[in-house]
């Protein structure tokens, strides 16, 4: 479908590259407003409609690019597109944190339903490190690992709804803790039109995805760079960008619970990119083809996730230069793994 791109040039590539960046990150504005009013007006509140809809249409493009990668037989480029996504939408959260001045921002949205995505992401992460220290055995060219990946994803989302639902505990109460309250209704629009507007706008992501992969493989064969340092600090970036545009957005428009839910719950969602690419892989196991480079991002996310959730339990109102000491930490281990990548 889009096999001219194969033959462009590479500065023609990077700028393709740029544009499609470009369009990811106004679609991610657009998606913000809607998803935050549909939140509203079907009840589903902020932490699920940030972490369902908000995460997983902004990950549509990323997904396109590591399911692609894969059925053209590029698993590093598929695995670091989706682990590095990972990585960065969590330091997008910290960005995010830097932005909303009146506190921390994991201090300012509690939420059970967060907490609750968090501990599946890790859950999910742990999966993929177990596929790919099994055996590399697969039933039609699908490894076991990815059919516990979907099952476990859902019945995440039921325990996650489940703990919304029926709290067992409740997060204590501050000046400076933000309530999850539905906003005015001013937004004419029928809830109806929101829903066509939300589809529209998710398949333009996919297709801007598709795009992506074949000048991102374009770049890695002229520019020299690695796969690996392709999938996790370029297209992994360029696909997250809605993540960054909507977590800042979201802050700033109030929604802060959906900021950070549609940061984590996207994180859950995007590890699925792994096992769709899995599916999508048919030279073996998707997960005995990748290298030590997309191990470390691996081992990046999960120590990064852990990071986050320490912090959203924790609660510090203020920390260092006003964001709280896992925002700190969250950035410098995303610039380490930048530079071992770059130095691999």
């Amino acid at each position: 479908m889009f096999a001219f791109l194969e033959s462009l040039s590479l500065m023609t590539a990077l700028g393709v590259f740029a544009l499609c960046a470009l369009l990811i990150g106004t679609i991610g504005t657009w998606l913000t407003g809607i998803v935050d009013q549909l939140a509203d007006r079907t009840g589903l509140g902020e932490a699920i409609a940030g972490s369902v809809m908000l995460g997983a249409a902004t990950s549509l493009s990323g997904i396109m690019v590591s399911v692609a990668a894969a059925a053209r037989g590029q698993p590093e480029l598929a695995m670091s597109n989706a682990l590095g996504g990972i990585a960065v939408q969590t330091a997008f959260l910290a960005l995010a944190d830097i932005t909303y001045r009146r506190a921390n921002l994991e201090h300012a949205a509690p939420s059970i339903g967060n907490l609750m995505q968090a501990t599946l992401l890790i859950c999910l992460l742990s999966l993929l490190l177990v596929g790919a220290w099994t055996p590399p055995f697969t039933i039609f060219g699908i490894h076991p690992v990815t059919v516990l990946m979907f099952a476990g994803y859902g019945y995440g989302l039921l325990k996650v709804r489940d703990a919304q639902n029926d709290p067992m505990w409740q997060p204590k109460r501050t000046r400076e803790t933000f309530e999850d309250t539905p906003d005015e209704d001013t937004d004419r629009r029928s809830l109806m039109m929101l829903w066509v507007q939300f589809l529209a706008l998710a398949a333009l992501l996919g297709l801007t995805g598709l795009v992506l992969e074949r000048v991102a493989s374009v770049i890695a064969e002229q520019s020299g760079l690695s796969a690996t340092a392709v999938g996790a600090l370029l297209t992994a970036v360029a696909t997250s960008l809605p993540e960054l545009v909507t977590s800042i957005a979201a802050v700033r428009r109030g929604a802060l619970t959906l900021a950070v839910g549609g940061i984590i719950g996207g994180n859950a969602f995007d590890t699925l990119f792994a096992a769709a690419s899995d599916v999508a892989y048919r030279d073996g196991s998707i997960y005995h083809a990748i290298s030590n480079p997309v191990m470390l991002w691996l081992a990046i996310t999960l120590l990064m996730t852990a990071i986050l959730l320490m912090g959203l339990i924790r609660r510090e109102r203020q920390n260092w230069g006003g964001i709280g000491f896992e925002s700190v930490a969250v950035l410098v281990l995303y610039g380490l793994g930048a530079g071992l990548t770059l130095l691999a």
